[in-house]
């Protein structure tokens, strides 16, 4: 049975509707179990257990360090193209958006590596639109081989694939793979995903599983907050956590916790998280899976970041562009503007192709980072926190 089978027929509005009717004496029982239950995390995700954030962040605290010592992982994305066939209404990156887009070839794809190794990174998610003219498997593949001598670990966040087409690139030297759901609210999935392969809920929730079935050794998962109810949106990950770590058990399961950000469209969110709410989001998800890693990225603003890490986070993002070419200006001579998927000449002096201030290219991001403090000065910080900043924790010869 896949997770699409279990997931059809998990209770969920029930566990929401506990959720916001638990009281105190329920939530601090939850909070000192050994082992939660679905229904557990509910309460810890109440806002009753959000009255008791501090005993609840203290809990998630001692917990980190016990399975994962004082330690944070340090990673980058590298984005490889921003072309995409799939209508988003949440992405800059949406076929409709006009914008400008380019993809690296694979000599542009090492010159971005080869900047983020300079800075210390030897962690790298490499992050592309869904589009199989410009980003195919073999692609993918290549430049993972490109890169895997430089950069031991290496994970890609690109469109779902069958589990064949994710072997080449297993082989190639890829261990991770992290695939966002994006919502699991089947009704707003479908109102915010209006053309393109990406319209099947099914095919993208079962992608981990292919991944797992491919050789992956590390899957990442998450939700994009922001589009329906955070709390159903949190039950349904810990629920499709909770499978993976019974089925897919010999990957390691890393978490994330994506707030929408602005980007080209201008989409507004549906709904609101606030960051007392994603602080107890990230307590509740280590109470509940003491040894998944849980990721926090340069969405999120400097300040927040600084009280998040030491409460549960074990993986986080730093210095992060997310438009191709953004840590060098690699193919900024290949970008080309678009509207509604074709190409379309523009002047040479159009405000389009004008500088942009601190900028390395013109080519648009996914959206916008939040925290753009430089990786060194993230790692300082969290060296004066008492924690100890890791690029790297993983070579392919540990394997041999």
């Amino acid at each position: 049975m896949s997770f699409v089978a279990e997931f059809n027929s998990l209770p969920l509005e029930k566990l929401v509707s506990r959720s916001l009717a638990t009281d105190a004496a329920a939530a601090r029982a939850s909070m000192g179990k050994a082992k939660l239950s679905l229904a557990d995390f509910a309460q810890l995700i109440s806002p009753a257990a959000g009255d008791l954030l501090e005993t609840l962040s203290r809990r998630s605290q001692l917990l980190t360090q016990q399975r994962f010592g004082k330690v944070i992982r340090l990673f980058a994305p590298l984005y490889l193209s921003n072309e995409c066939i799939n209508n988003c209404k949440y992405c800059g990156f949406s076929r409709d958006n006009a914008i400008l887009r380019v993809t690296l070839s694979l000599d542009e794809v090492k010159r971005e590596a080869d900047e983020l190794k300079k800075q210390g990174f030897r962690n790298v998610l490499l992050v592309a639109g869904e589009h199989p003219k410009f980003v195919s498997n073999n692609y993918l593949a290549d430049c993972v081989r490109t890169l895997h001598d430089e950069i031991p670990s290496i994970s890609l966040e690109v469109g779902p694939m069958e589990t064949e087409e994710y072997r080449p690139i297993v082989v190639a030297g890829a261990d991770g793979l992290v695939v966002y759901q994006e919502t699991y609210d089947r009704a707003i999935y479908d109102e915010m995903h209006t053309a393109g392969p990406k319209k099947n809920f099914d095919w993208r929730l079962e992608t981990a599983e292919r991944a797992y079935a491919a050789g992956f050794r590390r899957l990442g998962i998450g939700a994009l907050y922001g589009l329906a109810d955070w709390r159903y949106e949190a039950l349904c990950v810990a629920a499709h956590a909770d499978y993976l770590l019974r089925n897919c058990w010999k990957s390691q399961l890393t978490i994330s916790m994506p707030r929408l950000r602005p980007c080209a469209g201008e989409f507004e969110p549906l709904t609101h998280m606030t960051d007392r709410e994603l602080v107890q989001l990230v307590c509740a998800f280590r109470l509940m899976f003491p040894d998944a890693g849980l990721v926090l990225s340069t969405r999120e603003p400097a300040k927040l970041r600084d009280g998040l890490f030491p409460l549960g986070i074990t993986l986080a993002s730093a210095g992060s562009h997310t438009e191709p070419g953004g840590y060098t200006g690699a193919g900024k001579e290949n970008i080309h503007h678009t509207e509604r998927g074709r190409i379309v000449e523009l002047a040479s002096g159009a405000s389009e192709w004008a500088p942009q201030p601190d900028r390395a290219t013109n080519a648009t991001g996914q959206f916008e980072i939040s925290d753009d403090r430089p990786p060194g000065e993230v790692a300082e910080l969290i060296r004066k926190l008492g924690y100890e900043p890791v690029w790297k924790d993983w070579d392919a010869a540990l394997t041999m």
